[in-house]
């Protein structure tokens, strides 16, 4: 009977765990966590945690009695700092080594830092301890710097002003999200953020002395995928560990999932990395599929969503090549979607509050179904008629 060691319990390796089981894998699995905490929910951590309207609890996947009743065994506390493909075994900090018939990496990725000289008292957010030591600090902080106008910055910086605090956002590019979206969606957070106090400042620069003007600096400048243990154990990697259509690396043993993983993605068109719930957990029943004899290609529409103040914005698909955009609902209510072509096909929609319109374009974009433009701004005309 075989083994599967998984490395990492965010999103992709419990769902890892929780599809072998579901699939019917009856070795012995290993779940291995370097927080001592039962394994969470991050994206609430920016939102629903830091203004204290989830709890630790609400945000957990599980249960302890899950891990036990399913026969997971859940190893907290325990950072993987080597891995052996030969020996098939995996070395943590404690001493301890674990090994694999299988084995998935599902390491996730740590944030960018500014140089200390710069912010040397700079708050991240990543896991939940990083959380705690922002809400420690918002108690008594009057002022707080955002460095970043991106998802992660601005959820903070919402956080932050609905708890009274004075907030500035710098940001490097001429305008919010500007990686992500396009101008008319930013034109709408900038205004929304500015309307509820926060001082935004586009292509700012940051210096020590300028961040010595707050009581606390949170720095959400993207992240880099945690691939060293895999470099150092000869996967091939390039910006995350280099994966095939089932999550294998270049060891066929070995699958990488998640924000770690370097896959080729047929709506970006080109190999990539995302950093998405969607992404992760997809990937990790990919792999887990394979394991389990029951081999299928990931195949995915990519989503991702933000929420800040009222506004609620849902992405379906990659928006990075378009040539041209058509809009659908009533831009003056912050209610409506922008649809994104490469020539006659339909490649994206963001939906800023049209909930009905992002699931709508997941099954769109899904089945490869475009639509005419002249459908998508008819607020009257079912998207999904399309499909039948």
């Amino acid at each position: 009977m075989s083994s599967v060691v998984i490395i990492g319990a965010g999103h992709a390796g419990v769902q890892a765990a929780v599809s072998l089981r579901e699939m019917g894998f009856e070795g012995k699995i290993q779940l291995i966590a370097d927080e001592s905490h039962l394994p969470y929910q991050k994206p609430p951590l920016s939102k629903g945690y830091l203004n204290g309207k989830q709890t630790a609890d609400n945000l957990l996947f599980r249960n302890a009695h899950y891990y036990e009743d399913q026969k997971i065994d859940l190893i907290l506390g325990e950072k993987a700092v080597a891995l052996d493909t030969r020996s098939q075994t995996v070395s943590a900090a404690s001493g301890r080594v674990f090994s694999y018939d299988r084995l998935i990496l599902a390491t996730g990725a740590e944030n960018r830092r500014l140089p200390q000289d710069i912010a040397h008292h700079a708050l991240y957010l990543r896991n939940m301890t990083d959380v705690q030591r922002l809400r420690a600090a918002l108690e008594t902080a009057k002022s707080v710097a955002v460095v970043g106008g991106g998802f992660i910055g601005l959820e903070v910086a919402a956080a932050a002003v609905e708890a009274g605090k004075q907030v500035t956002v710098l940001e490097v590019q001429d305008r919010l999200m500007a990686r992500v979206l396009p101008a008319v969606l930013s034109e709408v957070f900038l205004k929304r953020h500015r309307e509820m106090g926060v001082n935004v400042r586009l292509g700012a620069t940051v210096s020590a002395e300028i961040l010595a003007d707050y009581e606390a600096v949170v720095v959400g400048i993207g992240v880099i995928p945690n691939q060293e243990l895999a470099m150092e154990a000869g996967i091939e990697c390039q910006n995350g560990m280099v994966v095939n259509e089932f999550q294998q690396t270049s060891e066929s043993n070995v699958y990488a999932i998640g924000d770690c993983a370097n896959h080729y993605n047929r709506f970006a068109g080109k190999r990539c990395r995302l950093e998405s719930v969607q992404n992760a957990v997809d990937q990790a029943k990919i792999a887990a599929a394979h394991i389990c004899g029951k081999a299928q290609a990931y195949d995915s529409v990519p989503w991702f969503w933000t929420n800040q103040y009222d506004l609620k914005l849902q992405m379906a698909g990659i928006n990075t090549d378009y040539d041209s955009y058509v809009f659908r609902g009533d831009l003056s209510m912050d209610k409506f979607s922008v649809f994104y072509f490469k020539g006659a096909d339909l490649v994206a929609v963001d939906s800023l509050n049209r909930p009905a319109d992002h699931l709508a374009a997941r099954k769109l974009l899904q089945a490869g179904v475009t639509l005419g433009k002249d459908q998508i701004v008819d607020i009257n005309f079912k998207l999904t008629a399309v499909l039948t």
